[in-house]
């Protein structure tokens, strides 16, 4: 029988807390090692490994517990994290995180509303002593997203919508980016690309790893330049293999969390990175026969 066992566990006095990370690039390797590390449990599991553990360190602390001060634990996350809320992406576990480890924020399809930019502000206002980094995580296959295609590829569907204000407020958010996602697909793999059986998914993906880095770009700037060097990131969340994706534009890399491109000439490079991706370009080519 093959089991995954994932501890929290409060050694007692003898516990030695995880350093917080000194800056924004520490914070960005030790969430890339966490759902490395993660990513790496489960397929041990999935390849006939018997029983596979981890055991993450909680700091006594982070619980309240041992302090010697009395009241709540103090708020010391040292990243947040904008996510989508699909329940299949737990945000501590897949980064290998515990509890004050991160400050997340989840609204469907990871957009930058109103409310969650309230929220972000706050953790940017009031933990600056701790927090070195912001990250969007989008995730394959966003119910949001393929909402938001399916109107783009089928335009009367949105009549269907006209009384339901809250979901058309996430969906035109998300059409400015799918339409850029097709227009961008029709130019390096021709005009007639809407015609093969998995357009529709590569629209999607595209259309989802856009998001996160647009969302990425749009906060750093949100932040500007006296965020003590705050920095943001983006990544896409792989369903299928638990790992983590964002192709850049600066080079052939694709796994892990990326900073976003800075300006309106980098967002072109970074959107022919993304479509001529070799996860984007598998989904484009024609079924085996």
């Amino acid at each position: 029988m093959k089991t995954i066992e994932i501890t929290y566990r409060y050694g007692g006095e003898e516990a030695t807390p995880r350093a917080r990370p000194a800056d924004a690039e520490a914070a960005r390797q030790r969430l890339d090692e966490g759902s490395r590390s993660i990513a790496s449990l489960f397929s041990r599991m999935v390849e006939g490994v018997g029983t596979v553990r981890r055991v993450i360190s909680v700091d006594p602390r982070e619980w309240g517990v041992d302090t010697g001060v009395p009241g709540a634990p103090k708020q010391r996350p040292y990243a947040a994290v904008l996510g989508c809320s699909d329940a299949r992406v737990p945000v501590e576990l897949i980064f290998n995180e515990g509890p004050n480890d991160l400050f997340v924020v989840r609204v469907a399809g990871n957009g930058l509303g109103s409310e969650v930019l309230g929220s972000l502000r706050y953790a940017v206002d009031h933990l600056a002593e701790s927090m070195k980094l912001v990250v969007v995580l989008g995730h394959s296959g966003c119910g949001a997203v393929s909402a938001a295609v399916d109107v783009f590829l089928r335009p009367e569907g949105y009549l269907e919508l006209a009384a339901n204000h809250a979901l058309r407020g996430i969906l035109d958010r998300l059409l400015v980016v799918v339409n850029a996602a097709a227009r961008r697909m029709a130019a390096l793999h021709g005009a007639d690309v809407a015609q093969r059986p998995g357009y529709r998914a590569a629209l999607v993906e595209s259309a989802v790893v856009a998001n996160a880095a647009l969302c990425a770009h749009s906060l750093q700037q949100h932040l500007g330049q006296d965020a003590g060097g705050l920095r943001a990131v983006y990544g896409v969340y792989l369903l299928e293999s638990r790992e983590v994706w964002a192709p850049r534009c600066d080079g052939p890399q694709t796994a892990g969390l990326a900073y976003p491109p800075s300006d309106l000439g980098q967002f072109g490079g970074f959107a022919n990175a993304v479509v001529e991706s070799a996860r984007i370009a598998a989904m484009l080519e024609p079924p085996a026969s």
